[in-house]
Order: structure tokens, then sequence, then C-alpha cells
């Protein structure tokens, strides 16, 4: 076969006044020539013949899958194999009395086969992981960790078996020396171990998932998690900055996720409002029945009234005070706010008293979990309670001003 393909080229130089030997180097070079140009053209007729009518054909079916098949050029990368393929077909025949030259090519085509399967392998693991994206599954998998280790080991993989095409041996020679080399390696590449066993570590316990908004004050990572990979979490922080965390910190480490918040659909209030103590004082007759006047508080003074004259004891008669009142008309107040939630934790108490006042706490959960909408549910809340305070003869906790030591009189 290969005599009668260089008589053909010679005749065919011939013609075109070019007196070549069948036999001779020059004709050799010609017949390389003329390879090579079939291979790369039978690629052009592929990638930009059939692929163009393949691609159409997948757009018009508006699969999503092929969609991101074709957005990251799977089949294209794929085509690099059809060179060294066609290539290898032609070598065969036409130099199988050149035995070190077609080695030699052999050689060159083999790197470049094992080039163009770890591109197109590289693609189809992103296309696989855009389309775990879509399906919301690598919300509860560290699925682009796992695409980055299938690239890391195909890497290794295609390295060994090109060193092994390069030097004539078999890649269990080169795989056998690892052992040796185990440390080395371990230290070359501890982030991504370490990442990757995190990665499962997360994963499995459901430490963290993609959209988790999560606080890790040692790395200033305070936002919405964008990305989980084989070695780093990224962090969008609410003020758009981006903190990147070693995955196997989150594991080492403590951090804060905001997820079970807002799955439980309520956000919790945990704020307190100082009173100055010189305010608190016992209600007189006049004050019971002026503040009766205040929605939730009458029906709660006569209750607490009648207890304390159940009780027998002259020196609890009139000890109602107005702090006393204060937090219960607090608690109606809350129990009547359609945007807390009745079925959480809901307290209004006492806290020890401070040298800034008495602190009054209230705890109860917001049921929006928004954070615009949370903040402007609690605002509205301690809006209204600041208001009401001197309504019962109580004063806010306020270090003085400029203004206030001015008016001093010594």
């Amino acid at each position: 076969m290969s005599k009668q393909i260089r008589q053909a080229v010679a005749e065919g130089m011939s013609k075109l006044g070019i007196n070549i030997q069948p036999h001779d180097n020059f004709s050799t070079i010609v017949i390389l020539i003329l390879c090579t140009m079939v291979a790369f053209g039978t690629y052009v007729i592929v990638r930009w013949g059939v692929l163009k009518i393949l691609n159409a054909m997948i757009k018009r079916t508006k699969s999503r899958w092929g969609t991101i098949l074709v957005h990251h050029q799977v089949l294209e990368k794929l085509c690099l194999i059809i060179p060294a393929v066609v290539m290898n077909l032609l070598i065969s025949l036409v130099l199988d009395q050149y035995v070190l030259l077609s080695d030699l090519i052999d050689r060159v085509l083999g790197i470049w086969l094992i080039f163009a399967l770890i591109r197109s392998s590289y693609a189809f693991l992103d296309a696989s992981n855009d389309i775990f994206n879509m399906n919301h599954l690598s919300k509860n998998l560290p699925v682009k960790s796992f695409v980055q280790l299938f690239k890391l080991t195909i890497f290794f993989i295609g390295f060994f078996v090109g060193i092994s095409i390069l030097a004539d041996r078999s890649p269990v020679y080169f795989l056998s020396g690892l052992g040796v080399a185990t440390g080395l390696v371990l230290l070359m590449f501890k982030d991504t171990i370490l990442g990757f066993v995190a990665g499962i570590q997360l994963a499995a316990n459901q430490m963290i998932q993609v959209g988790d908004w999560i606080q890790m004050d040692k790395y200033g990572a305070n936002g919405s998690v964008d990305e989980v990979s084989l070695t780093t979490i990224k962090v969008k922080n609410f003020d758009n900055t981006v903190t990147n965390i070693p995955a196997y910190a989150l594991v080492q480490d403590s951090f804060i996720n905001w997820r079970q918040m807002q799955e439980s659909g309520g956000r919790r209030i945990k704020r307190s409002i100082l009173i100055n103590i010189d305010t608190i004082r016992f209600l007189s007759e006049e004050d019971e029945q002026k503040l009766a006047t205040i929605p939730f508080v009458g029906q709660y003074i006569k209750e607490k009234k009648d207890e304390l004259n159940r009780s027998g004891n002259p020196y609890l008669v009139n000890s109602l005070t107005n702090i006393t009142v204060f937090r219960a008309y607090l608690e109606a107040f809350l129990q009547q706010n359609t945007h807390l939630r009745k079925d959480m934790t809901f307290l209004v108490r006492e806290l020890e008293p401070t040298a800034q006042g008495l602190p009054i706490q209230i705890y109860v959960f917001a049921n929006d979990t928004r954070w615009a909408y949370y903040e402007g549910i609690q605002a509205d809340i301690f809006d209204h309670v600041f208001a009401v305070l001197p309504q019962f003869g109580l004063a806010a906790f306020q270090s003085p001003a400029a203004s206030d030591i001015r008016e001093i009189k010594i």
C-alpha cells in the first residue's frame, strides 16, 4: 500500500513538472505535508460543517442540557481528536519503511491525543457542573469540589501517560515511583487534600450550602456563600466585597450560619431599652386612672389591683409601679403586632440593673427574615416604645450631650 501511494505521489508531482523518486526524502516530505492537509482538512469539515449543523439542531430543541454542552464547546474540543486519529491512520500506511520517523510522529500524535482528551474532559466536567447548578443539586453537594478533583485526577493521568509515551515506558513504571515522592506530593497538595476532605465533611453534615448567609469574623466574612470549590469558599459580603475562606477552616474553626433562621421563618429581635431608675415609682390613684385610658392597660390594672387586695397584705395594696404596668403594656402591644411570631420565644423582661439604668429587654421573633423588612419591623417597635415612655412617667437613659453640660449652672 505504501509503494502504491508513493508511486502515485511521484507521478502527480511529475505532472506538475517536479521530478522526484518514490522513495527519496523529498517524496517523504511531500507525503507528510499531504497527510497533514488531509488530517486538518477532515477536522475543518467536521468542526465547521457537521458540528455547525448539529449545534443548530441542538439549539432548536431548546434543551437546557444541550445548550450548556454547546456553550462549553464540548464537541468542538472533542473534534481535536480527529486530526490525530486521521494522521495516525495515514502515517501507518505511508511510513511503514521509516521506523524511526513513524515512531517519532506516533509519539507526537499520542501527546496531541492526550491533550485533546484532557481539554474535552474539562469542558464536559464544566458543563456537568452547570447542569447540577441548574437543577439546584449543588446546594446540598459540593459538586464543584468533585469536578475540580476529577480535573486534577485527569491531569495527573494524562501527565503520566504522556511521559510514558515520550519515554516509551509503561505508565506503571512511573506510578511505581510515587511511593518515594508521597511526602512531597502531600506537601505540594496539602490545601487540595484538606479542602477535599473538608468539602465532604461540610456536605455530609450539611454545614454549608451555596446561598447560605455565614459570618466568620476571623476571615472578615459576613455574607452569602457564592461558591463552594475544592479548596476555597467564596463569600459575597453584605458590602459587595468578596472573601475567600479555605474550605478546611470551616471545619477547624467556628462560624455562624443563618440558614436555620431563614428556614424557620423567624428572625430574632433581641434589644433592650435602658430606663432611668430615678423615674421608677409607685402609682397613685390619679396615675392609675390616667393610665387606665391607655389601650391594654386598664384591664391589667384592674386585675392586678384585685390580686393585690386579695393578698390581705396592706403593704402590697398600693405597690403597683409604673415600670410593672409598662412591661404589661409592652407585652400586650407586641401580642397585637402581626409581624411577630407568637409560636416562638416571646419575652419582655427586666435584666440586671447597670450603671446606665434598668434594661427592659424585648426578645421576640419577626416573621420576615429578609434583612430590610426585619430592620423595619424592629425599628417600628422601638420607635413606639420610646414615644410611649413619658405616658408612664418613665424616661430612657441617655448620656449627657455637650449642650446638656453647658446648661449646668455651677
